[in-house]
């Protein structure tokens, strides 16, 4: 497939999608949707909850609503595609909303399907997911009965459905547009003065150069000032929106909901932070001595990600990055390297540097065509060749759950963050086990992994602990920009402890991070630091086992829609992730790369100016 198969003005081809957008077989998939969430609704409604006698009505109204969820999901998927590629785009923006109204519809109709388990006695339940034509589903129906004992009335959930498109989804919508739109004045160490999206100030705070990172903090957080207010009233509007509807429904504490959705317990959530804070030193090693190479004492939040001044490091292409990529993946795992070469092939990337794209990363999916796209943008740093593994990670993950039904591919988080490391995990380990592959090569992929250790340790474990201190504060009322400034800063200076520079703190970090304003999750931070530890796990066992262990993986990988990560951990790999010593173990792994990387820094890192020889 060539580039002239691509969308026009982005890179990917959303083709198999629909051949144009509201071109005519979008505009039928459209309304043959709308009509059937409408029948779905009206049939549902008029059914009393399920019992013997209605039983078979029940069951294909809940066949008939997966086969609509797997349309909608794709709907969503290519929607969220076009306006993430082309955020001033008004009229992607237009069917965005659109596409809200048809989900709080749809919304309505997941209500009836909370309904109708809601109070029915076990035997009933087990009756119902021992029909033959829900085999496969009884995790999915599970699922749904508990969370039907933490819902409102029919009624009143129907109204927070019409509510919520114009009010807490409305809100990050609007987060989004001026995200999209935000552009920040660039001063480079020379004086050269730039004006850039938004989107592309991530990699410019991963340059070498301290002072351009600098440059890109402090230009950054003065356009992030412009907006403070919006970002704040968004902030509340959601957050209270949330801690509402929980007294409403019942639910005894807002983690509640974000462990729900996560599909894990409360024991092992405990168990995972009290690993990270008991070997909180590692972490902290990590960045004292990155900052000990860098020349400085402390580090600020601005070299989070920076690299270490290694010599000679030219720009990546997209075409090197992605060879990168593939070839690392095809020598030590060739499943997956075949898949990654096809999504290049079939141009599921969008990838370039533009103007009107949102900021960030993401791998969406279709159920229905069974292909996923990666939007991301490259701005030819090794990082970027990271997000690329990371996304296809992703990818791949959706492709090994093609051919199981819609209700067994809706996994969480915390599961799918586990592919996508495990897929930074390989491109780091094929690109130093390359003999081709130089010392300072070597050095900068372990400077990442270590470095992304320390963000994952670290940086997620502060998103976690604001949001969560902010959610405490705001069931007593909003929380000014001051304070939210404040909190973030202090948030920081405790996880961080002596590392971070007084002074070097990002007040703005709750403004800047969009997954504190995605409307359909909740606390969308700690199953990053849950999927990394965890893919650490799976990792080990790959380094032990060889490549027996890949079809455990991908067993692992096809039950991760059918049941609990407790469950999907136990019965793939054995392990208990209740116990801290999991988490322990895997934790203390990120030693090894750190010793490495100092044994491999004296040889290549510059010294009082000049290059190592």
């Amino acid at each position: 497939m060539s580039e002239a198969n691509a969308e026009p003005g982005m890179n990917w081809d959303l083709s198999a999608f629909f051949p144009e957008f509201n071109g005519p077989d979008m505009k039928v998939f459209k309304a043959s949707l709308r009509e059937d969430v409408k029948s779905l609704l009206e049939s549902a409604g008029g059914l009393d909850a399920l019992c013997p006698e209605n039983a078979v009505e029940w069951e294909e109204i809940f066949l008939r609503s997966e086969e609509t969820l797997s349309r909608l999901v794709h709907l969503g998927s290519y929607v969220g595609c076009l306006t993430a590629a082309d955020a001033g785009n008004e009229d992607y923006m237009k069917e965005e909303g659109n596409l809200a109204l048809l989900s709080a519809e749809f919304s309505k109709l997941e209500v009836e399907l909370l309904r109708s388990l809601k109070q029915i006695p076990d035997d009933v339940f087990e009756s119902f997911c021992q029909r033959e034509s829900l085999a496969g589903a009884k995790h999915f129906l599970s699922r749904t009965r508990i969370e039907s004992k933490f819902t409102m009335s029919a009624e009143l959930e129907a109204l927070r459905a019409d509510l919520g498109v114009d009010g807490i989804e409305a809100w990050g919508r609007l987060y989004d547009t001026v995200s999209g739109k935000l552009e920040f004045d660039m001063v480079y160490p020379d004086g050269k003065k730039e004006r850039l999206p938004i989107s592309q100030r991530r990699s410019l705070m991963e340059n070498s150069d301290r002072d351009t990172r600098r440059a890109a903090f402090l230009g950054g957080n003065a356009a992030w000032e412009t907006v403070e207010d919006v970002a704040a009233s968004a902030l509340n509007a959601i957050s209270g929106t949330r801690l509402t509807l929980n007294g409403y429904r019942q639910v005894p504490h807002f983690l509640e909901v974000a462990l729900f959705q996560s599909a894990i317990t409360k024991k092992t959530l405990d168990a995972m932070f009290e690993a990270i804070f008991s070997e909180i030193e590692l972490a902290r090693s990590i960045l004292k001595y990155k900052a000990g190479a860098m020349g400085i004492d402390r580090i600020s939040w601005y070299d989070m990600g920076a690299p270490l001044p290694f010599p000679d490091l030219d720009p990546i292409s997209w075409e090197d990055g992605k060879a990168l990529v593939q070839i690392a993946f095809e020598r030590s795992y060739p499943n997956l390297g075949r898949f990654t070469q096809s999504i290049y092939d079939k141009l599921w990337i969008d990838w370039e540097p533009r103007s009107g794209k949102r900021p960030g990363g993401f791998c969406t999916s279709s159920m229905e065509i069974g292909e996923s796209r990666i939007f991301m943008t490259f701005n030819d740093t090794m990082g970027d060749v990271l997000t690329l593994a990371h996304e296809a990670g992703h990818a791949f993950h959706s492709f090994t759950l093609k051919e199981e039904r819609a209700y067994s591919r809706l996994y969480p988080m915390t599961l799918a963050e586990s592919a996508s490391t495990f897929g930074e995990m390989i491109l780091a380990d094929g690109v130093i086990a390359d003999a081709d592959t130089e010392d300072v090569q070597k050095a900068m992929i372990l400077d990442m992994e270590v470095s992304h250790g320390a963000v994952y340790l670290m940086d997620i474990p502060v998103r976690f602990k604001f949001e969560e201190a902010m959610y405490e504060e705001r069931s007593s009322g909003e929380l000014s920009v001051s304070r939210l400034k404040e909190l973030m800063a202090e948030t920081q200076r405790e996880v961080f402890g002596d590392v971070l520079d007084e002074g070097g703190e990002d007040p703005y970090f709750w403004a800047s991070k969009l997954h504190f304003y995605i409307t359909g999750a909740t606390f969308y931070n700690f199953p990053y630091t849950f999927g990394f530890l965890l893919s650490r796990g799976l990792f080990a066992r790959f380094k032990s086992e060889g490549p027996d262990f890949l079809p455990r993986y991908e067993e692992f990988l096809r039950l991760t829609g059918n049941d609990t990560a407790e469950n999907v951990a136990m019965r793939s790999i054995g392990c208990n992730l209740e116990a801290p010593d999991f988490w322990v173990e895997a934790i203390r792994s990120m030693g090894q790369p750190l010793t490495e990387l100092q044994e491999l820094v004296p040889r290549v890192l510059p010294k009082d100016g000049e290059a190592v020889s």
